[in-house]
């Protein structure tokens, strides 16, 4: 299989690929999970609501919370919270716990879809 670059190697190229999490990656239906989990994390469009406002100037309407903000950080991969939410439960462990085993951990990178 080639390499997007010389100097870097796929993390399938790295692992045991008959490592047990390598295993449950491959067999896993992903594509299927995905479709059922992407309806809860869809955008919906949120009405807001009409706020009372009362400053020195009087009583103020205000909208609060009416859409979704383009600001902050894009989503992160339905897989990937997947596979960090199996991983977390599997192994009991903390949130800071997972993440620092994930950065270390390239099966786990593989298991959540990281190339």
């Amino acid at each position: 299989m080639p390499t997007d670059d010389f100097f870097r190697a796929r993390l399938d190229q790295m692992i045991d690929l008959r490592h047990p999490l390598a295993v449950l990656a491959q067999r896993l239906p992903w594509a299927q999970i995905e479709a059922a989990l992407a309806p809860a994390f869809a955008h919906r469009p949120r009405p807001g609501k009409v706020l009372a406002d009362c400053d020195l100037f009087g009583t103020s309407l205000e909208l609060g919370g009416a859409a979704p903000s383009a600001a902050g950080r894009p989503r992160l991969p339905i897989r990937l919270m997947v596979a960090l939410l199996y991983l977390k439960h599997a192994f009991n462990l903390s949130d800071e716990e997972l993440v620092e085993r994930w950065s270390e951990n390239v099966i786990w990178q593989y298991f959540s879809g990281q190339d």
